[in-house]
Parts: C-alpha cells; sequence; structure tokens
C-alpha cells in the first residue's frame, strides 16, 4: 500500500513539474505579474547543471567503491541541486520567456537535436528520480541499484547536455 501511493504520488508530481514546463516552453506570455531582473540565471542553470554532473559522477566512484556514506551524499547533493535548477529555470522561463537560437550553419543541425534529446529526456527522467530516491530512502536497495543502474546515465546525459545547450546558446 505504502508503495502505491508514494507511486502515484511521484506519477503526479511528475506530470506537474513536465506540464509546467510544456506550458512555460510552448503557451505563456513572458512577464506576467511583474518583472524582475532574471538574466543571471541561465549562467546559474548552467552552474546547478554541471555541479549535478559532477556530484553524479562522485557518488557512482564512491559506490563502486564501496563508500556508502560519501554516494548518499552526493546522490542527495545531486538530487537538491537538480530541484533548485528546476525552480530557476521556471522562474526564468515564467519571467523573460525562451531565447532564440540564433547561430546559422551547421551548428543548428547539432544544437536542435542535442536540445531535443535533452529536453525530452529531462522530462522522462523526474518519475525515474524520484522513483530510484524513494527507493534508496526506503531502504530498498537491491530494487533502488536496478534503478538506478538506468537512471544514472540518462540523469547524467541530462546534466551535461544542460552545460552544453547553455554554452551554444550563449556563447
Amino acid at each position: 500500500m505504502r508503495d502505491r501511493l508514494a507511486l502515484i504520488l511521484i506519477g503526479v508530481v511528475s506530470l506537474a513539474v513536465v506540464a509546467l514546463v510544456a506550458v512555460l516552453l510552448l503557451g505563456h506570455a513572458p512577464g506576467r505579474g511583474g518583472r524582475a531582473d532574471v538574466g543571471a540565471l541561465p549562467a546559474l542553470n548552467a552552474l546547478l547543471n554541471g555541479a549535478s554532473a559532477v556530484l553524479l559522477t562522485a557518488g557512482w566512484l564512491s559506490i563502486r567503491r564501496r563508500r556508502i556514506p560519501v554516494h548518499r551524499a552526493c546522490m542527495l547533493g545531486a538530487f537538491c541541486v537538480s530541484v533548485l535548477f528546476l525552480l530557476s529555470y521556471v522562474t526564468y522561463h515564467a519571467m523573460a520567456g525562451s531565447r532564440p537560437f540564433t547561430a546559422q550553419g551547421w551548428v543548428r543541425s547539432i544544437y536542435f537535436p542535442l536540445l531535443i534529446t535533452h529536453v525530452v529526456l529531462a522530462a522522462a527522467m523526474v518519475p525515474f528520480v524520484l522513483t530510484t530516491l524513494y527507493r534508496a530512502l526506503g531502504g530498498e536497495f537491491a530494487r533502488h541499484a536496478r534503478l538506478a543502474r538506468r537512471t544514472l546515465p540518462i540523469w547524467l546525459y541530462v546534466s551535461v547536455t544542460g552545460v552544453v545547450v547553455y554554452w551554444m546558446l550563449y556563447w
């Protein structure tokens, strides 16, 4: 019963997060409800994505070395940094909207597939990250490890490509 309730809650939270981001990216007029200087948030978002990638890598290395307390700290840190990223990302897009990619030529054929895979996998990762975390915190380590083997590489890809997308868009 506890698992079922948790999985329903994870599903509801996941759908809410994905729906909010979809509305902000696809059907929102930015700046309603007041204007704030949010120009520094994209750089902060890239920094948070980079920190997540570092923490995920350190967490993976730690569990490989059976350093469980370090692994736990790194993975909880990666989760917290990712939540901060999401809050910052939502704030930026609510206030400023999206920045168009203006580069021309061959780089467009790299940027858009990278962006699309980044966005789709980021949305898909929400329930997987939450479920992986739930299983670990609940002491279901065998089930946690099975799911984490699939969750980690995709979460890492999303974190790294977040930095690359920022770099391509702002540099």
